[in-house]
């Protein structure tokens, strides 16, 4: 039982703050930062590497008209757009979803990126991905 396709159907509730005839954007319980959203796709698909392009876009686009909301109403200074794909990089249920978080002065949220340019061969990890 995927727990996205449940509530998609109606069978536990959720806040819902947008749907149209391919996406369904509700509020993430955990709210990691007031605003915090779930941008869901109807059609159930694991990850960002099953899910169909057009279906990809529907959610892109949803995306970007949830974060226009969030932004009238709370005037948040900025926002992370995010996904999770696979468990080892934090998705914990396996329904494509796109995170949309909102983030205030305030809110002590850590997303962070180091630096490891130093570590790795640019030019070697660019000739093994487009080989």
């Amino acid at each position: 039982m995927c727990i996205f396709c449940e509530i998609i159907k109606g069978n536990i509730p959720s806040k819902k703050i947008y749907e149209d005839d391919n996406t369904l954007a509700i509020l993430d319980i955990s709210q990691a930062t007031k605003g915090h959203t779930l941008i869901l796709p109807k059609k159930h698909y694991a990850n960002m590497l099953e899910i169909d392009d057009n279906d990809l876009k529907n959610v892109i686009s949803t995306a970007k008209k949830v974060t226009n909301m969030i932004n009238t109403a709370y005037k948040p200074l900025g926002f992370n757009i995010l996904n999770n794909c696979g468990e080892a990089a934090g998705q914990t249920v396996m329904h494509y979803h796109v995170h949309v978080i909102p983030r205030y002065a305030d809110d002590k949220l850590v997303l962070k990126f180091e630096d490891n340019s130093n570590k790795f061969d640019l030019d070697q990890i660019a000739k093994d991905i487009t080989k």
